[in-house]
């Protein structure tokens, strides 16, 4: 295998989200009166979408439709205000894509944030370095783990399946790398643990950014 391009999942992967996305979800907990959580157990309640996250948050007994839709209309609005207060790039990640651009492996983005929020953050945090391809979940980007987003992005950059590498932090990332059939490699400085991440596919585990070049360079 030839690493001709990457695909990065976002949140978790290269950057740390975790701060803004529970500062965010637990302001509209606490202006619907219910409990918030500690920053940590954030780590399991994200990445599936903020509909979800609000199921997963909301008290038992209080997860109507109602009440779901009106926790994530007012987490979005939260969001929109702090995203950018303590999100960064993880340590290590702006030198392993300096070195990636300097190899010229073509990178590409695939979140499952809206694709509105993924571009905005792309372009604030990620933007000097260039990615070919940036989409979040829209009308015609299904949701990961639905593979079908990940296959759209593989076709459109032109290349075969087995010159990616697809990188992410959680079961769902390396779910939707497996029904792409994509390389899968699972972070472990993310939101999830080495455990969940080879149970759910992963090939290889990253400790640091640093490591991913040895695995391209070992092919």
């Amino acid at each position: 295998m030839k690493c001709e391009a990457i695909i990065f999942d976002l949140d978790g992967t290269l950057l740390n989200t975790l701060d803004d996305l529970a500062d965010a979800n637990n302001q509209a907990l606490s202006q619907l009166g219910f409990p918030t959580h500690p920053v940590e157990d954030y780590k399991y309640h994200i990445g599936n979408g903020v509909r979800l996250l609000l199921e997963r948050t909301l008290p038992e007994g209080s997860r109507d439709e109602a009440m779901v839709e009106k926790g994530v209309t007012m987490m979005k609005q939260a969001y929109d205000k702090c995203w950018d207060n303590k999100t960064r790039p993880y340590a290590g990640i702006p030198e392993m894509l300096d070195e990636l651009v300097r190899r010229g492996v073509r990178m590409a983005i695939l979140s499952n944030k809206p694709h509105a929020y993924t571009r905005i953050i792309v372009d604030k945090l990620l933007g000097n370095w260039e990615f070919e391809e940036v989409w979040g979940v829209s009308d015609s980007v299904a949701p990961k783990p639905d593979p079908a987003g990940i296959s759209s992005l593989v076709e459109k950059m032109g290349l075969a399946s087995d010159q990616f590498l697809y990188l992410g932090d959680t079961a769902t990332d390396m779910e939707t790398a497996v029904g792409a059939d994509i390389f899968a490699i699972g972070v472990l400085w993310g939101f999830r643990t080495a455990d969940e991440l080879t149970q759910s596919g992963a090939k290889v585990l990253l400790n640091e950014p640093a490591e991913l070049l040895d695995v391209i360079d070992q092919g």
